[in-house]
C-alpha cells in the first residue's frame, strides 16, 4: 500500500514510517519541517518538503497514493492559550486544505490524529468513544474538534473512509520539540542533569501515558478499515504525575528537587483510556509497560545529552 504521511518528520511521525515501512508500505513523508526533522526520516520513505497551504504541491504529491495519516498539527496546549489563531489556520483550515487536495488527487481513504482532549473535562473514567465531547478548555482542543467533524463531514459527503485517533499521552525517543512543553522529556532531561523537576499542580494530575512505538504501531493496524471510525489510544491505566516522576529518579538511582509552577490555564484534572474497542477491532495491543517505556526513553536522552 502506498502511504502519504504529513508531518512524518516529526515525534510520532517518524515513529509510525518507521512502522509502515517495517510492514512492507510504500512511504512518503510530506513535512514543512517547521518543527520536524529530516534527519528521523527513514531513509526508505520518500521525503517531499511541503506546506499544507501549497495546494498545488499538495495535490502533485499525492497523486497515486492509497491512504493518508494526518499527523501535520500544532500540540502545545498551552502555546494554543496564547496564540489560538494560529492554531486554528494550522490545525482546522489546513485540515480542510488537506482534504480537498485528497479529493483532487482521488485519494479516499485518511486516518487522522486526534487528541483525549475532545473529551474535555471527564464526566468519568476511564473514557470511552460513545462519551460525550466535552467544553473545552483550550484551543488546542477546539481544533482537534473541528477537524474531526470536518474529516467525518468529508466521509458522509464524499465517501471517503475515515479513522480517527483519540491519543492519550504519547512518550518516548525522537520528541524533539523546541521549546519542549511536554511532561516527560522535561522530566528526564532536568533529571538527567540534576536539576529541579518543573511540576505544574503538584504533580497531582492524572494522565494515560502511552509509548510512542506501540502509538505508531495502531496507525499500521487502522489502515485498512473502512467507513468512520473513533478508537481510543492509551494504555487502559492514569498515572498521577507525581508518581511518573518517582518512577524516573527510581530509575535513575537518586533524587532531584521539584520546582512547583503552580496552576497552568488549560489542564485538566485527570484523564485516561480504556483502548478495548480498538483492541477488538484489530490485533493492536500496547506491548511496552511504562517503567520499560521510561527506561528506554531515559537511555534516549541520556545519549543525546551526554549526560
Amino acid at each position: 500500500m502506498r502511504i502519504f504521511i504529513t508531518g512524518g518528520a516529526g515525534f510520532i511521525g517518524s515513529h509510525t514510517t518507521r512502522i509502515l515501512l517495517e510492514r512492507g508500505h510504500q512511504v512518503t513523508v510530506y513535512d514543512n519541517l517547521s518543527s520536524g526533522r529530516r534527519d528521523l526520516v527513514p531513509k526508505a520513505a520518500a521525503f517531499v518538503r511541503g506546506d499544507l497551504k501549497d495546494q498545488k504541491k499538495l495535490v502533485a504529491a499525492l497523486q497515486g497514493h492509497d491512504v493518508v495519516v494526518h499527523l501535520a498539527a500544532y500540540i502545545a496546549v498551552g502555546v494554543s492559550v496564547e496564540r489560538p489563531v494560529e492554531f486554528a489556520e494550522n490545525n482546522v483550515v489546513n485540515t480542510v486544505r488537506l482534504l480537498e487536495a485528497m479529493r483532487a488527487a482521488g485519494v479516499r481513504r485518511i486516518v487522522f490524529s486526534s487528541s483525549a482532549t475532545v473529551y474535555g473535562v471527564p464526566k468519568h473514567l476511564p473514557l470511552r468513544e460513545e462519551d460525550p465531547l466535552g467544553l473545552q478548555s483550550n484551543p488546542y482542543g477546539a481544533t482537534k474538534i473541528s477537524a474531526e467533524a470536518f474529516v467525518a463531514v468529508y466521509q458522509q459527503l464524499h465517501g471517503f473512509d475515515a479513522t480517527i485517533l483519540r491519543y492519550f499521552n504519547p512518550f518516548g525517543p525522537n520528541e524533539l520539540c523546541d521549546p519542549e512543553t511536554h511532561l516527560i522529556p522535561n522530566v528526564i532531561r532536568a533529571a538527567l542533569l540534576k536539576r529541579p523537576i518543573p511540576l505544574y499542580w503538584k504533580g497531582e494530575q492524572v494522565r494515560d501515558f502511552i509509548y510512542v512505538v506501540d502509538l505508531a504501531a495502531a496507525h499500521a493496524e487502522v489502515i485498512d478499515l473502512r467507513g468512520l471510525n473513533y478508537f481510543n489510544v492509551g494504555s487502559d491505566t492514569g498515572t498521577k504525575v507525581r508518581e511518573l516522576v518517582q518512577k524516573v529518579t527510581d530509575i535513575l538511582g537518586y533524587t532531584v528537587p521539584i520546582q512547583d509552577l503552580g496552576q497552568r490555564p488549560g489542564d485538566v484534572p485527570a484523564n485516561y483510556a480504556t483502548s478495548e474497542k480498538l483492541r477488538k477491532a484489530t490485533s493492536w495491543r500496547p506491548r511496552v509497560g511504562l517503567e520499560e517505556g521510561l527506561r528506554r526513553t531515559i537511555e534516549y536522552y541520556r545519549q543525546l545529552l551526554g549526560a
